[in-house]
C-alpha cells in the first residue's frame, strides 16, 4: 500500500485528472498536481492546492487521508487520477512541516530524474536553496518574525522509478558501463 502523503509531480502528458490519449511528455520542471490516496478504498485525490497538500502532509500520520475529506466525494467515486507512467510520481516525507507564511517550497526535477531539488520562494521572489541562504535572509529581514532556519526542510521527495520515462531510463543504463577492446588492452569507462 502507497503512503497517503504521495505527490504528483508534472512531468507527463497529462496535464488534469480525466484519461487523455498519452502525449509526447514536456520537458520537466515542478510539481503542478498533488494528490493523496485514500487511506480506505486506495483510490487518488487530486487535492487543489500546494498550501492544502501540506496541511494534509504535515499531520499524515495522525490524519489519514479518506476520501471524504474532500467536498462531495466518497469511496463510490472514481479516483480522480490514476497512478501510471503517463507522469512522473514522487513521495513525499510523511509529517514534513507545512511551508512558513511568506514561502513556497519548489522542487525541480534534475534532467537526467535522479533527484528533485527543493528550495523556497520568497515572497518578492528570491529563491533560497540551502539553510544558510535562509539564515541570512532572515537576518537581513528582521520584519519576519517567529522563523528560523530550522522551519525549512530540503528532504526531497522519492521519485517513482517505475514512472520515469522509458528514454530517461535506456539513457541512464547505455551510460553505466562501455568496453573497449584495444589489443590486449581493455579499458572500461563509467559513467
Amino acid at each position: 500500500m502507497r503512503k497517503p502523503s504521495e505527490k504528483v509531480s508534472g512531468k507527463g502528458g497529462q496535464s488534469n485528472s480525466k484519461k487523455c490519449p498519452p502525449q509526447k511528455r514536456p520537458s520537466q520542471g515542478s510539481v503542478d498536481i498533488y494528490a493523496a490516496q485514500c487511506q480506505e478504498c486506495l483510490k487518488w485525490r487530486v487535492i487543489d492546492s500546494q498550501e492544502e497538500f501540506e496541511d494534509l502532509r504535515q499531520n499524515i500520520t495522525e490524519e489519514p487521508f479518506y476520501c471524504n475529506r474532500k467536498p462531495n466525494t466518497s469511496c463510490d467515486d472514481p479516483a480522480d487520477i490514476e497512478y501510471d507512467a503517463t507522469r512522473t510520481w514522487v513521495i513525499d516525507k510523511p509529517n514534513l512541516r507545512k511551508s512558513p507564511e511568506g514561502f513556497k517550497r519548489s522542487l525541480v526535477l534534475r534532467k537526467d530524474y535522479s533527484k528533485l531539488d527543493p528550495y523556497y520562494i520568497t515572497s518578492s521572489g528570491k529563491k533560497l536553496r540551502t539553510r544558510n541562504e535562509i539564515a541570512s535572509y532572515l537576518k537581513e529581514h528582521p520584519e519576519i518574525k517567529d522563523v528560523s532556519a530550522s522551519d525549512f526542510d530540503f528532504a526531497s521527495p522519492k521519485i517513482m522509478q517505475d514512472t520515469i520515462p522509458e528514454i530517461v531510463v535506456k539513457k541512464a543504463s547505455a551510460k553505466k558501463k562501455t568496453k573497449i577492446s584495444n589489443g590486449d588492452n581493455r579499458i572500461e569507462a563509467s559513467s
